[in-house]
């Protein structure tokens, strides 16, 4: 018992220095003012962005929808290949983020700017240039480049340990296709859907490089304003740290949402 407490005290320090001290500190910074005395004016100020929290959680949630169309069924396909085939897509997949994650994002404002490689190709065919680079439609983009992978990964580790016999018995049974996937595979899969639009939908939403570097300064994010307040000309880390706390709240409430999910509620759903 005395050994299986000594083991813990690594991790109870740990978690000290990494989450306990750095929560207590932004809580602190955004309930305090220059001098130090209590205030909630941080957290007044925060009605003054609403519309980059708006659009922040918009443009998120646009991501997670295509990550989880665009992974549903490229994860499936992977679940039903031989081992081989299992191992050898998957590394495709994650071959990508083995390069840096500003090198990849880079590359796309290569590609979408007005004289960039799509553009050119359009234009052999006539078309163009399209505008591209700074729009809403570059972030969304460069969300779902840099998060599909980790919408892939949770529903192809829930989706290989369905039995192929469970959905021969529906086919077997004359189910359709559609009813198949509606009754049997979507179910089976909560869990990894709801893993994966967490995982999706909490990096996007905090996210100030892509939004930066695709968006322009016409699409500011609530992650851009964070770190304006931390590293920028205006700086106010007590503004920042009220931000950064409104956004951990919501950040919490969506992932409590997806935890809700779970096979009985879906199917109940379903029915």
């Amino acid at each position: 018992m005395i050994k299986s407490r000594f083991a813990a005290v690594p991790y109870g320090v740990w978690m000290a220095i990494f989450i306990i001290i750095p929560l207590a500190l932004v809580c602190w910074y955004a309930f305090t003012d220059a001098s130090g005395a209590f205030t909630i004016d941080n957290l007044a100020d925060i009605g003054r962005y609403t519309n980059v929290f708006t659009r922040s959680i918009w443009l998120a949630a646009i991501a997670t929808v295509i990550c989880l169309v665009l992974a549903f069924p490229i994860a499936f396909l992977i679940s039903r290949m031989s081992g081989a085939k299992q191992t050898f897509m998957l590394m495709l997949i994650m071959l990508p983020m083995w390069m840096n994650f500003l090198l990849r994002t880079y590359s796309w404002m290569s590609l979408l700017e007005n004289n960039g490689l799509i553009n050119r190709l359009f234009g052999l065919i006539g078309l163009g240039p399209f505008e591209m680079i700074n729009t809403q439609g570059a972030v969304v983009l460069g969300m779902v480049y840099n998060y599909l992978p980790f919408m892939i990964m949770p529903l192809y580790s829930v989706m290989t340990k369905i039995d192929r016999s469970v959905i021969e018995a529906a086919q077997d049974l004359g189910a359709s296709p559609a009813r198949v996937l509606s009754k049997v595979i979507i179910p089976l899969s909560v869990p990894g859907i709801s893993t994966g639009i967490t995982m999706v939908f909490v990096p996007a939403i905090s996210t100030f490089i892509i939004s930066r570097m695709l968006g322009g300064g016409g699409n500011l994010l609530i992650g851009d304003l964070i770190e304006m307040q931390f590293l920028g000309n205006a700086y106010n880390p007590h503004l920042g740290s009220a931000l950064a706390l409104v956004l951990m709240v919501v950040v919490l409430l969506c992932m409590s949402i997806a935890g809700t999910l779970d096979n009985d509620d879906v199917e109940d759903m379903l029915l």
